[in-house]
């Protein structure tokens, strides 16, 4: 099947303030991001903007320029790497005579297509009600039409555009309701992980740094991971094994992008959740990516809206992914920088080098926080010598006739339900 043909403008202001990356880079991500959906990028550019226009964000001069580039190259769609009014949509669709999307309708389509659980697609729904809803002006060239009718249709002389807000608004509520439900089952899961319980690791990091691929080899999971943008949507966790013993749940999670609209980072919350309960924050970079800097900055602002300033502030554990895409020198220096560097470590996720110092410091930091027992249990009570073992690392066994002698590492919150087992005379 022939790919749709698309083109990406990326305008930006001449004076503008506040980017980390130049607008080429900014360009490239959004190129990446189109042919993520599969789309032909035929011509893209960046437009220098004086001001930016009301009625069309461009000025009169570059949308004529822009017309026979489309037209040539007979182009299915024209991507607007920026957030456009549906006023500017309309009329850019006007004058080019072919689909025009902006960024948040772009990512909303990458979404769409990645959702696979009930609440990743829920969660895509409700991000395109909101958004359609907000650009039903643009959608009818009837307006003028009035439509008569009763009950839920609503009464005469109701205009098309009305009705359809109406139609929307309703499917918004039950789509509310939904997430609720699946909300609570999620809950449920979480309280029961908490009775297990097993530390929560979450990786989070910039779309494509290699999450889903480094997840992958630590769990033997089988979670896409491919070269490509938001290839994740959806929260995957499975049991991992620490290198000492320790028992923890790995959680993948959504990439981050730069300059995310803030409706799509709300409807996302909910999938971001895991983070808000994790242990540890593993922050996943893409070291090779020129602009792994500007990339770490926008995911500790992320971090920083979703509630997880203080972690973000004392300093995330840090991998510095795609080592093996560095040539040899540069590998070299960061491995024997790494000693100096507490938080970040070096690693190649697809290779596997460095993935195994990275889990030690993991345990580390969770071991940190534990606590030594010795406790002696009874031998009939197999399942307080289970759970200990489920809990805790255990440093020391020794078995006698009357119990069972441990030495055990626990998590703070576990010493005061095995206290009654502590052994008084040691």
């Amino acid at each position: 099947m022939t790919r749709q043909k698309a083109i990406v403008i990326l305008p930006y202001l001449k004076q503008e303030g506040g980017f980390s990356r130049s607008p080429e880079a900014r360009l490239a991500e959004s190129v990446s991001l189109t042919k993520a959906i599969d789309l032909d990028v035929v011509f893209q550019d960046t437009v220098a903007l004086r001001e930016i226009k009301a009625n069309a964000y461009l000025g009169k001069g570059n949308i004529e320029r822009l017309v026979p580039v489309i037209r040539d190259n007979q182009v299915d769609v024209v991507i607007m790497a920026c957030v456009l009014s549906p006023l500017q949509q309309r009329n850019l669709e006007k004058v080019w005579h072919t689909k025009v999307i902006d960024k948040t309708a772009l990512i909303l389509e990458i979404f769409g297509q990645r959702a696979r659980t009930k609440e990743g697609v829920l969660q895509v729904e409700l991000a395109h009600l909101t958004y359609a809803r907000s650009r039903l002006v643009r959608s009818w060239t009837h307006l003028e039409r009035q439509r008569g009718g009763s009950g839920f249709l609503g009464g005469p002389g109701e205009t098309q555009i009305e009705l359809d807000r109406r139609l929307i608004d309703d499917d918004i509520i039950k789509i509310k309701k939904e997430l609720s439900e699946v909300k609570k089952k999620r809950e449920l899961h979480r309280r029961a992980r908490r009775r297990v319980p097993y530390p929560i690791v979450a990786l989070v990091g910039y779309t494509n740094a290699g999450k889903s691929t480094l997840f992958n080899r630590l769990t033997k999971a089988d979670v896409l991971a491919k070269d490509m943008l938001f290839a994740t949507l959806d929260p995957t966790m499975r049991h991992v094994r620490l290198p000492g013993g320790t028992d923890v749940i790995l959680s993948d999670t959504v990439g981050f992008v730069s300059d995310l609209p803030t409706e799509l980072v709300m409807a996302f919350r909910a999938t971001l959740e895991e983070v808000l309960e994790a242990d540890i924050i593993v922050h996943v970079r893409d070291f090779s990516h020129p602009d792994t800097v500007a990339q770490k900055k926008d995911v500790e602002s992320v971090l920083s809206d979703l509630g997880v300033k203080d972690k973000v502030d004392t300093g995330l554990i840090e991998v510095l992914n795609k080592i093996d895409l560095l040539d040899e020198a540069e590998q070299q220096r960061i491995l024997n920088q790494k000693t100096r560097f507490n938080n970040e470590w070096p690693v190649s996720a697809k290779t596997g080098q460095g993935i195994d110092a990275f889990l030690r410091r993991i345990e580390q930091e969770l071991l940190k926080e534990y606590q030594t027992l010795d406790v002696a249990i009874p031998i009939e009570r197999g399942d307080i010598l289970a759970s200990l073992y489920r809990k805790g690392r255990v440093l020391a066994r020794k078995d006698t006739e009357q119990n069972i002698q441990l030495q055990v590492c626990l998590p703070p919150k576990d010493v005061l339900i095995f206290r009654d087992y502590e052994r008084k005379e040691k």
